[in-house]
């Protein structure tokens, strides 16, 4: 018999943190989500989210042994905005056993229920910037330090219990070029020279409250209109900049202003954590955090996490300004191939920008939906 228990204490948040290494602790494109991180996320006194959204988390229990877990979310902010009555389920992970899956995601299901929801989506996290999407393809790559590694019993399972397609994301391997190609020269030195962009790179990170609020603003309005989306407050940001403060490599961070000196650019790029944090096991203590500092000084792999530009500046360079510097910045450091985080498939726009560096795609991964028939 399959037993579901909401997690309410220290102990039962610690193994809903831990399940998915214990799962799949064999396999080697499993890279484990940042303990630490996991554990605050859902610490509604210190994750400012949870001043707009709603969150529980289940574990699942078959014979004493937990089987699975999930995660259930409500952003309310969101549903006021676009006018649904949405639940979100996250964080699912179980054992190939349909009817613990079907018993986990009736969990949250049965939760969003009592809440006023009529449908169901996910994984999906609380923002844009949380873990989302189930893998569907590429179960053999290693996974991004931000993304989620899951088994494809997981699609099979959901698709059977009725779950279908919402939106896709795909990820692709770029190889690293050797130098600047003379389109993206010309298409910086044009953009520099027609409208005055000026690049920033900062030299040190006590510098970095002078333009972060101002290209978070310039990251709300370049995705405002991408699926799931909801700007992020000023608190949210602060959130996010002290999780991620000690590990940016400046290098690979870039600010661009107008000639009004207004922020109308914001890129990151981010060695790749994968390995370290696997080898980790998502602990930071007693040695994980000096492993992962190693790690973005010694690198061959650069993830892309995101490029942002003000819509009002958009086809007029500034990704060219940010990709001539990324290109030698990467050089520099022996960078041989990068991987782009999540792509929203139908972002075309974003995809253009990458064919002419020979792209593969590795991976795709899903958002599903279901109406609540319970």
């Amino acid at each position: 018999m399959i037993q579901i228990k909401e997690v309410l204490t220290k102990k039962e948040a610690i193994i809903f943190t831990r399940f998915p290494s214990t799962l799949f602790k064999d396999i080697p494109s499993y890279v484990p989500a940042l303990e630490m991180d996991e554990l605050l996320v859902f610490d509604k006194l210190k994750n400012p989210v949870h001043e707009y959204c709603e969150s529980v988390r289940f574990l699942a229990y078959k014979d004493n042994l937990v089987v699975g877990r999930i995660a259930g979310i409500i952003n309310h902010q969101y549903n006021k905005e676009f006018s649904t009555k949405t639940v979100r389920f996250s964080r699912i992970d179980m054992i190939d056993d349909i009817e613990v899956s079907k018993a986990l995601l009736d969990a949250v299901s049965r939760w969003g229920l009592s809440k006023g929801q009529t449908d169901v989506i996910g994984p999906m996290g609380f923002t844009d910037m949380d873990r989302m999407g189930l893998l569907v393809e590429g179960f053999e790559y290693l996974n991004m330090f931000i993304t989620i590694w899951n088994p494809p019993y997981y699609m099979e399972h959901l698709e059977k219990l009725g779950y279908i397609k919402d939106v896709d994301w795909i990820e692709s391997m770029i190889p690293w070029p050797s130098y600047v190609p003379e389109k993206v020269k010309r298409g910086a030195y044009i953009t520099q020279k027609r409208f005055g962009y000026e690049l920033v790179k900062l030299k040190s990170k006590r510098e970095l409250n002078k333009y972060i609020y101002e290209a978070f603003n310039v990251y709300n309005d370049a995705f405002k209109s991408l699926y799931g989306f909801l700007p992020i407050t000023t608190k949210v940001m602060d959130y996010y900049i002290k999780q991620m403060k000690s590990l940016v490599k400046l290098e690979f961070l870039w600010f661009v202003k107008d000639k009004n000196q207004k922020v109308v650019g914001f890129g990151l790029m981010m060695p790749s954590l994968s390995l370290a944090n696997k080898k980790n096991d998502g602990k930071l203590l007693p040695f994980g955090f000096l492993r992962l500092l190693k790690s973005i000084k010694k690198f061959n792999v650069i993830d892309f996490y995101f490029i942002a530009v003000d819509p009002s500046h958009q086809g007029k360079g500034v990704l060219s300004l940010i990709m001539e510097d990324g290109i030698k910045e990467g050089n520099k450091q022996g960078v041989l191939y990068a991987l782009t985080g999540p792509e929203l498939e139908q972002n075309t726009s974003i995809q253009a920008q990458w064919k002419d560096f020979n792209p593969t795609m590795i991976k795709r991964r899903r958002s599903y939906k279901k109406s609540i028939d319970l």
